[in-house]
């Protein structure tokens, strides 16, 4: 009975033309042995199983074949490349660097440099692992590394170049290997199954593919193992059964779900997810993953970056033409902050649930409670902008800046009734509809004004209340909570700025936030004004005393605070 080979040494490519997905770089090596250009040392860098090693050996071979073909490729016929074949050469020594460490080893090394090659012009020292060498051996290695022997090479080869010493790094030509792509790897395991004759569907080896990250060697061994469970036929099934992936065809029907705003659905196939035992964290990875490559999947010039097979892609550009852009951008906003909430909270499944949730509500219309008020008067729950009233009271006698002038516009002005919630009415909002005629209609009744009467308490727990309504917007509701409005007429509200920058943030703001607060009181006469206070470059406050002495003189309760509690100021 013949001894069974693993595909990722019975495939090792044996030319540099094999090599897959590192075409600069053996291009590169190969112009450098026709030229007869060759450094006395070299890094090979890059991720795990995308041809370092591979590119070492066959770079050792070839300069030592002593009838190369086409300047660069190894005859496979001299003493030199049967020796190579047959793993007899003694001009090529390999070191694992990970076991072989220590200053000793390189120095039982560096006595082997000093002995010439029997067959062949060099002496090829292949170290694998080299990051894992110590600072010693290190050190040991630099001077031979610098200056060997004329017919000694060294090919330095790691998956972490940053723990190489700089020292080292200089005295090396560097090469760094890329990830191997998705098309290539799926390419080279068709050419593979070919070989073995073993039928895989082209989504089957693009599952392959991308749980192999970019390794051809880790490529080739889930195909062994793919071949060992299904036979000589792979289906794109038993692949992900075997590999214990996620089925594509959850995310592509929770984005249907989210579309239709059917929460229900998404929650039950959330639910079919973790029954089948998968990880919700990897869920929501993934989830955001399938959403990235949608939207890539929209401009042909960003579709490269889609690594899938043609098939799959086909799918995803389907899918693409229903998703609006900025429905995707907040969708994955949505899944980005439900990933880094997810490893901290006590709750993880209500954590994915919830962001379900949010998603399924993008470009639902939603109405926005009303503020809070005081416990004798019943709270309003207006469902209708409340009308803009067409001349705004002011107190003359009081030194103001008037922060919401007179509109003397119909209803499609530009202040709002209802302030901008995010992730709402993006999307799939109803388009709004045209402003009303001018000609008022002759069967109408004037609207009357609403004059529901109002205490200041009533007026500091509505003003606190749109807090809440702009706490995506912290700037604006640091100012809400910073400065409150007092009741100093019956329909007349002052607020006192400190400063002329915050009271142009407030001015800027002030038309929606006085709009929102009457329709919260139910009082279409309440006029707020802003008055600035005496303002000079001395208030400004840079040590901690300055600090606390301007807060004391702004509130006097902390001064108290501060006596009471016997605080010192740090």
């Amino acid at each position: 009975m013949e001894n069974y080979i693993v595909s990722a040494r019975k495939y090792r490519p044996q030319t540099f033309e094999s090599v897959v997905g590192q075409q600069a770089l053996t291009q590169t090596l190969q112009n450098a042995i026709r030229q007869n250009h060759l450094a006395h040392a070299y890094l090979f860098c890059g991720p795990r199983g995308v041809g370092k090693t591979t590119c070492a050996r066959i770079f050792a071979k070839t300069i030592n074949c002593l009838h190369p073909q086409n300047g660069y490729d190894a005859c496979n016929e001299c003493e030199s490349c049967k020796a190579f074949n047959e793993q007899r050469s003694f001009n090529i020594h390999e070191l694992d660097a990970a076991s072989n460490n220590s200053v000793e080893d390189i120095r039982s090394l560096i006595d082997q440099v000093r002995i010439p090659p029997q067959i062949g012009k060099y002496s090829v020292y292949i170290i694998d692992e080299v990051h894992m060498l110590s600072t010693g051996a290190f050190n040991a290695l630099l001077k031979t590394l610098e200056e060997p022997p004329s017919y000694a090479i060294f090919i330095l080869a790691t998956t972490e170049k940053h723990k190489v010493l700089p020292t080292i790094l200089s005295r090396c030509q560097v090469y760094d290997f890329n990830r191997i792509t998705v098309p290539d790897t799926i390419a080279y395991l068709q050419k593979v199954a070919a070989n073995e004759g073993v039928t895989a569907s082209e989504e089957a080896l693009n599952v392959v593919a991308q749980k192999a990250d970019g390794g051809m060697r880790d490529a080739l061994s889930i195909f062994d193992q793919l071949v060992a469970f299904c036979g000589n036929n792979i289906t794109y099934e038993q692949t992900i059964a075997v590999l214990n992936v996620l089925n594509a065809d959850y995310y592509f029907q929770l984005v249907e779900a989210a579309l239709r705003h059917d929460v229900t659905k998404a929650l039950l196939l959330f639910n079919d997810v973790l029954n089948h035992g998968f990880d919700a964290g990897h869920f929501v990875t993934g989830f955001a993953q399938h959403l990235r490559d949608v939207l890539v999947s929209r401009d042909p010039q960003t579709l490269p970056l889609l690594e899938t097979g043609d098939a799959i892609r086909a799918r995803y550009a389907e899918q693409a033409k229903h998703c609006a852009p900025m429905w995707l951008f907040l969708a994955l906003d949505i899944l980005n902050t439900c990933d880094i909430n997810y490893r901290t909270a006590r709750n993880k499944r209500l954590t994915v649930e919830l962001a379900l949730v949010k998603l399924c509500q993008l470009g639902v219309p939603q109405t926005i409670p009303s503020a809070p008020s005081a416990p004798s008067k019943e709270p309003v729950a207006p469902t209708k902008p409340a009308k803009q009233p067409e001349t705004v009271p002011a107190a003359p006698s009081a030194p103001q800046v008037p922060a919401d002038k007179p509109v003397e516009q119909p209803k499609a002005a530009k202040t709002p009734s209802i302030p901008k919630v995010p992730g709402i009415g993006l999307g799939f909002a109803p388009k709004p509809q045209s402003a009303p005629s001018s000609t008022p209609n002759q069967n109408e009744e004037p609207k009357k004004e609403k004059n529901d009467p109002f205490t200041a308490d009533q007026l500091k727990g509505a003003w606190v209340g749109l807090a809440e309504l702009h706490k995506s917007e912290p700037r604006l509701r640091e100012l809400i909570e910073n400065y409150i409005p007092h009741l100093i007429e019956e329909h007349t509200a002052e607020i006192q700025m400190p400063n002329p920058w915050q009271m142009a943030e407030m001015r800027k703001a002030m038309p929606m936030l006085a709009q929102q607060l009457r329709q919260a009181l139910n009082n279409d006469l309440l006029h707020i004004q802003l008055v600035q206070a005496e303002y000079s470059q001395e208030q400004m406050a840079f040590t901690a005393e300055e600090k606390f002495a301007l807060m004391a003189e702004q509130n006097p309760d902390i001064a108290q605070l501060k006596e009471s509690l016997d605080l010192q100021i740090d």
